[in-house]
């Protein structure tokens, strides 16, 4: 169906999100696993933000790398998963067009903030092991911020383009979005005009969005591993090991799924895979990062335990 001359660009003034179950009985289960899974994701964040706080020994550019990366995962999770919680609990999976928008926008700035923060660590990590004479220089706090800020700004280009670009499509129904949030791939499939360019402005900002970052820390890594090599510590080795690890496994978690999500446009068949990469990119990710991390690291697990220590002492 085609909008009328001289009507508003959209017909659509709200979107029914099917989310994961069609069948309500199944909705209080659902309900409970993401609500565990969500006070999880909170819970484990906020205490690497604590550990990250309270501990001097994580006063390193490292951690304040990490402790905004799980500001990020909290911001991520809620972006999605409390609105489906309400969705659920009231039995209405009705959103409003301008809801709708506004949590596309901030999932794919926070989403984006999460590319150039990945790439950051990898730098930082690469000073650390190649570069350590001239780290406390290179990585001094004003480039630690430089590069925050440079990545805010690139992520808030990322998401008001999609946001932008969006809304120059026509909707004229049908509204049903075959997931539990809004994204992009999804809405295309229900746009009653072409989106062409749409999904080649997807493709081509999100080659740059995930080509560039995983080059630079694929570049970092090949220089991280060589200069290891040459490191005739044993205890050295794994710690460089250690913290390079965990970095890599949250790298490869959230570009895998990332690039699954966003560079396979046009497969209408899939809406039921992507359903459960979005669980995997807004609550798997975010709830694992913190395990990836605490238990790796000894000295965040002894922060962690001051952190607990210190919370008793005060009930």
């Amino acid at each position: 169906m085609e909008p009328e001359a001289g009507t508003n660009r959209t017909a659509v003034t709200e979107f029914i999100l099917l989310g994961l179950v069609e069948t309500p009985e199944l909705w209080l289960v659902v309900f409970a696993l993401f609500l565990f899974a969500y006070l999880v994701t909170v819970g484990g964040n906020l205490s690497i933000l604590a550990a990250t706080w309270v501990e001097p020994k994580l006063h390193t550019p490292m951690y304040f790398f990490l402790g905004n990366l799980s500001a990020l995962d909290i911001g991520c999770i809620t972006v999605t998963v409390p609105a489906m919680l309400v969705r659920l609990l009231s039995h209405k999976r009705t959103i409003s067009y301008e809801a709708c928008l506004s949590q596309l926008f901030f999932f794919h700035l926070l989403a984006g903030m999460d590319c150039f923060l990945l790439t950051a660590m990898a730098y930082d990590r690469f000073l650390a092991i190649c570069r350590p004479l001239t780290y406390s220089t290179r990585m001094s706090q004003t480039v630690q911020r430089i590069l925050v800020a440079v990545s805010w700004a690139s992520a808030l280009i990322n998401a008001l383009t999609h946001t932008i670009a969006l809304t120059t499509l026509n909707f004229c129904g049908p509204n049903e979005v075959n997931h539990f949030y809004c994204d992009l791939p999804q809405l295309f499939q229900l746009s009653c005009s072409s989106t062409q360019l749409n999904e080649l402005l997807l493709f081509g900002v999100g080659f740059i969005m995930a080509g560039a970052p995983v080059v630079l820390i694929i570049t970092s890594y090949i220089h991280v591993a060589a200069a290891v090599l040459q490191i005739r510590s044993v205890e050295g080795r794994k710690k460089a090991v250690s913290t390079c690890g965990s970095h890599l496994t949250v790298v490869c978690l959230f570009y895998g799924t990332g690039i699954f999500n966003y560079m396979r446009l046009g497969s209408e068949e899939a809406s039921n895979k992507d359903k459960g990469v979005g669980v995997f990119n807004t609550v798997i990710n975010p709830m694992l990062n913190p395990l990836i991390y605490s238990l790796r690291n000894p000295d965040v697990q002894g922060a962690l335990r001051q952190v607990l220590v210190q919370r008793r002492s005060l009930m």
